[in-house]
């Protein structure tokens, strides 16, 4: 005799099925992150907390570049605030698709695990529950830390010469993102060309360090895309049936 499984378990053991693609994802780019934070002298049980607790790619390398640059504390902040106010807008949406039975405790452990693939991956279940979004959250957390502290501990072991070519590997991973999202759309092309082009601009001015630039470059580009060329809303479903329309009207 089988014995029966409450509908809780599978849905979370669905859940750790569909998040090990994104766990051996987050490893694999993590490793270029740890061995970035080596280069800038984080030790390597600081950078696998601070991937664990930050879980942001964008968030960890404007960090260490500000720390690269020995910059403040106040532009790390906001540098880390700006590049990912995203998760702000995807815990939102996240918040409005869970039911009353998950409390303020469950909503708390679930925005630690607020990424673009996890958000994505639960957003794309009919109902977001508790425990099948935090069996996603597993595999990507211990990816994305395990390969952050692999990286550092492999960067400490480079040549300098590797090290440093290692490090080109988050610029070329930003670089991979950006550029297909280029073609076939001009505002997003003005995007990329407007802050590399401000960016040069504002390396000529005296007494503006590299956290300070980027700061002024994400702020001034993306007002002036939002104003300029907005996102279109999208369009409602509207349902094909002749008879559903009809009473839509009536």
């Amino acid at each position: 005799m089988t014995q029966a499984h409450p509908p809780h378990a599978n849905t979370a053991t669905a859940a750790i099925r569909d998040s090990i693609s994104i766990g051996l994802g987050y490893f694999t780019v993590s490793l270029a992150l740890g061995v970035y934070a080596d280069q800038v002298g984080m030790d390597t049980l600081l950078s696998g907390f601070m991937s664990a607790f930050t879980l942001s790619s964008s968030g960890e390398f404007a960090g260490l570049n500000t720390l690269e640059t020995n910059g403040t504390y106040l532009q790390l902040a906001i540098g880390v605030i700006l590049v990912n106010l995203r998760y702000v807008l995807m815990a939102i949406s996240l918040g409005q698709r869970l039911g009353p039975e998950v409390k303020i405790r469950h909503r708390i452990l679930m925005a630690w695990g607020i990424t673009d693939e996890i958000y994505a991956l639960g957003m794309a279940r009919r109902q977001v529950g508790f425990l099948d979004y935090v069996a996603s959250m597993v595999l990507p957390i211990l990816g994305w830390t395990s390969g952050t502290i692999v990286g550092s501990l492999v960067g400490a072991s480079l040549p300098p010469l590797l090290t440093s070519a290692a490090g080109v590997l988050l610029y070329a991973m930003f670089v991979a993102i950006v550029i297909p999202t280029t073609h076939g759309s001009r505002p997003m092309l003005a995007v990329v060309l407007g802050a590399a082009a401000l960016s040069v601009v504002l390396s000529y001015l005296p007494g503006l360090d590299a956290g300070w630039r980027t700061i002024i470059v994400t702020i001034v580009v993306s007002a002036i895309a939002a104003t300029f060329a907005p996102c279109p809303d999208p369009e409602p479903d509207l349902p094909t049936d002749p008879g559903s329309i009809k009473e839509i009207h009536a």
